[in-house]
């Protein structure tokens, strides 16, 4: 019986061929695009999904309180918080701070290079699964000249892991460490990425006095929990830990910790009003939902199509009933060829797939590999063809099988009108899909031009960033004054942190007239003479560092901390800093440190122009940045040989920033237009079967002097009211849809009338073209071979 069916359905599929056609090419494509969503969404999803234990790590969230007002949040923490909770509480297995990757030199023998690495403590692989290749994973980082490598510079270095153990490698050439475990390089499927881990005791020394006190946030804490431990219980008791150990925490000023599940971090890492607030998840949930509705789109296609080919197979139906062939037969019958179909439509999106994937890891950043060796991948090949299948053909098998034969048997028999106006009603759920699509590509483009466009408050552009290492930090000024030598250089100064990583915040500032209560956060940044000149900034008053001046205990502020501190006139006033009093000498206007998704803090820059470490920021003059380049290269091997010349464009690092945003452009784009597309096609099957129904109609109007375009007015008419109602039904669905994303920004483009309009217009305009061709088509027919009856 199966075999009949499907010889029956193959015969129908080569004997319309372009309504075959349509069918198959537009549940291809719904079915390619949903499966590329799918795997992004579950590649998504897997990252840090290979550590042991998951559900019992955790990265410890702070929220800070002023005024009972919330100021901050976010996984910056005390820097001695993870040598303190295993202390203090018995449920803690494991506990680590955590610096986040930073540029660094290594060498060993004649083998030099500058790469990205973290400090961790010697919990730090306890916690986290990373494969240890060569040493112990219990013994990692013993002490503060241990040093654990990837396989990668293991290779580069030693020839291999089991080589590298227990040998020396320089770090910044100065101080020998001893290698104690290689681990294997890190994936893709890992939201920590560095090639090596130093010991946080180094940390700590590097830094200085400022980690020791409690008012002080900047690294990340990670802590394991005990088996069976109640984690909801750990986060009650470490809320007011910080009470213990500042001395100025208060009920009204005060930081409260809490803990956030490690597999949560990578797609649940904004935080908005003090507390963790979505971030990647929305973007996931966002395409898995485009998955799911351009595959209702292609389904909504073939139910079209076939349902409107119902009274080609009419006889045939009626021929079946009246031969005996029960309603559960003829509807097994469409059941099985919309299953045919969904195969080789299955089929042939796994062949685009292939095709595809290269371009859509471009796009989206990625080596998302098809998994054909995983057997979870052809059983939901296999779930996506019966679902599709089911989907696609229940409606046009309940349908079809419903017809009486008597009455499909007649000559003038037509479809039911409940059938009709199903079909409008899937053609508008179509339209309003894309329509939404098309509005959230528009918002989506115009947001990421405005990130990409607005002011920062310094000018991004023509600006490089040079990791400074050695002797060139501490001898900063000599170095500078060789850069401005070079030919295109404008600018030059020195900064301590580059503003996308601006973290380290502090509450020790105080200033005359301060409540004694007042607790407030400042971010800050230690820079060099000529840091506003170089980045571009306005000054609201006040003046930049000057080498004519003597500014080692002076401070420049930007607007929000001047609104904070409340000085009438704030240039020439007294501040102090970590204890060090000091005057106010400039005022900046408010410039972008961090995204556009929050606020513009506070924040001090203090002058330190012979800082160890840090980046040079040199201006070129426009055009000029590949010569600079190059000549500043030749400037670093002469001056410091020791170390590797490595640099960052400002403006791509910004970039960088947005990844997500970028990805969710070029996604909704490239799915905007598959929607309509896969619309349209549909589109022109129903336009094809409706001019085919009605074409002795047409003869007939064209012979009592209907126009050309009288009969494509008459052809276009219908559709184009469902179009229009699809339009107006998506407007109020997107505009909630965009506007809650953009709520994710502080700074947003806004949505606007004319957002709407252009989505609508390019709607109409690509259905008029569609059903215009086949219109023309249509109306420009001989009469007399319409109105032909043999």
């Amino acid at each position: 019986m199966i075999a009949t069916y499907l010889k029956t359905g193959w015969r129908n599929l080569v004997r319309n061929k372009v309504y075959s056609l349509i069918n198959i090419l537009g549940l291809s494509l719904g079915v390619t695009a949903s499966m590329l969503c799918a795997l992004w969404v579950a590649d998504e999803y897997g990252v840090d999904a290979f550590h042991k234990d998951l559900d019992r790590i955790y990265i410890v969230t702070s929220t800070e309180y002023t005024n009972h007002e919330i100021t901050y949040g976010g996984h910056d923490t005390p820097a001695l918080l993870g040598e303190e909770l295993p202390k203090i509480f018995p449920e803690v297995e494991y506990a680590t701070g955590y610096a986040p990757p930073s540029w660094h030199t290594l060498a060993h023998d004649d083998e030099l290079m500058k790469t990205e690495g973290v400090y961790a403590g010697s919990d730090f692989f306890k916690i986290f699964s990373y494969p240890i290749i060569a040493g112990s994973r219990e013994a990692s980082l013993p002490t503060k000249e241990s040093i654990a490598i990837s396989r990668r510079l293991a290779n580069i270095f030693f020839g291999g892991p089991d080589k590298a153990i227990d040998q020396s490698i320089k770090f910044e050439n100065y101080r020998e460490l001893k290698v104690t475990a290689v681990f294997e390089d890190i994936g893709e499927n890992s939201s920590e990425r560095f090639e090596y881990a130093l010991s946080y005791e180094l940390f700590k020394e590097r830094e200085g006095s400022w980690i020791s006190d409690w008012n002080n946030s900047g690294p990340i804490t990670f802590l394991k929990l005990h088996d069976h431990a109640d984690a909801g219980a750990v986060k009650s008791k470490i809320r007011l830990l910080i009470k213990d150990y500042s001395k100025k925490w208060s009920e009204d000023h005060r930081l409260e910790l809490g803990l956030q599940p490690y597999g949560e971090k990578y797609l649940y890492s904004n935080f908005k009003n003090g507390f963790v607030d979505g971030g990647r998840i929305e973007y996931v949930e966002l395409f898995s939902i485009v998955a799911a509705f351009v595959l209702l789109i292609a389904c909504i296609n073939f139910m079209n199509t076939s349902t409107a080919r119902s009274l080609k197979r009419a006889k045939e139906i009626g021929v079946r009933k009246v031969v005996g062939a029960m309603r559960s037969v003829v509807a097994t019958q469409f059941m099985v060829e919309a299953l045919m179909f969904t195969t080789i439509a299955v089929v042939l999106a796994v062949t685009l797939l292939m095709i595809l994937l290269p371009g859509f890891n471009l796009v989206v950043g990625k080596h998302i590999a098809t998994p054909i060796d995983d057997i979870k991948f052809w059983i939901g090949l296999v779930a996506l063809i019966v679902i599709t299948g089911t989907i696609s053909g229940s409606y046009p098998a309940l349908l079809l099988s419903s017809f009486k034969p008597i009455s499909a048997l007649r000559a003038n028999f037509k479809v039911n009108v409940s059938s009709i106006s199903f079909r409008r009603i899937l053609v508008v759920v179509q339209f309003s899909l894309s329509m939404i699509f098309i509005v959230g590509t528009i918002v989506i483009s115009k947001q990421v031009e405005y990130i990409q466009n607005k002011n920062l408050g310094y000018d991004k552009y023509n600006l490089l960033y040079v990791g400074l290492s050695g002797n060139l930090g501490r001898n900063f000024q000599t170095f500078k004054n060789e850069i401005l030598q070079l030919p295109g250089v404008a600018s030059v100064t020195n900064m301590q942190a580059r503003p996308v990583e601006l973290e380290n915040t502090t509450v020790d500032v105080s200033w005359e007239g301060k409540l004694p209560e007042l607790r407030a956060i400042f971010t800050q940044n230690s820079i060099g003479y000529d840091f506003v000149k170089t980045m571009n900034m306005q000054l609201a008053g006040g003046r930049d560092f000057s080498e004519t001046h003597t500014d080692s205990s002076n401070y420049i502020i930007n607007e929000a901390a001047a609104k904070i501190i409340g000085y009438k006139d704030p240039v020439g006033m007294p501040l102090t800093f970590w204890g060090k009093p000091g005057t106010i000498v400039g005022v900046v206007k408010d410039f972008h440190y961090n995204t556009l998704r929050v606020p513009i803090e506070p924040i001090i820059l203090r002058l330190r122009p012979n800082r160890s470490s840090g980046y040079a920021v040199v201006r070129t003059d426009p055009g000029k940045i590949t010569q600079v380049i190059s000549e500043l290269e030749a400037l670093y091997k002469k001056v410091e040989p020791d170390f590797p010349f490595a640099h960052q464009f400002a403006d791509e690092e910004l970039a960088w920033s947005y990844q997500s945003e970028q990805v969710a452009y070029k996604l909704s784009r490239y799915f905007a237009v598959l929607s309509i597309f896969i619309s349209c096609i549909g589109l022109l099957g129903l336009a094809m079967f409706t001019a085919e129904q009605r074409v002795k109609e047409m003869g007939i109007r064209k012979v009592l002097g209907a126009t050309v375009m009288q009969i494509v007015s008459l052809l276009s008419r219908d559709f184009l009211k469902l179009i229009s109602i699809a339009i107006v039904l998506s407007l109020p669905i997107s505009w909630y849809i965009m506007k809650d994303w953009l709520q994710s920004f502080e700074f947003n483009v806004g949505i606007q009338w004319w957002m709407f309009a252009l989505a609508a217009a390019s709607t109409i305009v690509v259905a008029l073209i569609i059903l215009g061709l086949q219109a023309i088509k249509s109306a420009t027919a001989n009469p007399v071979e319409t109105l032909r009856t043999e």
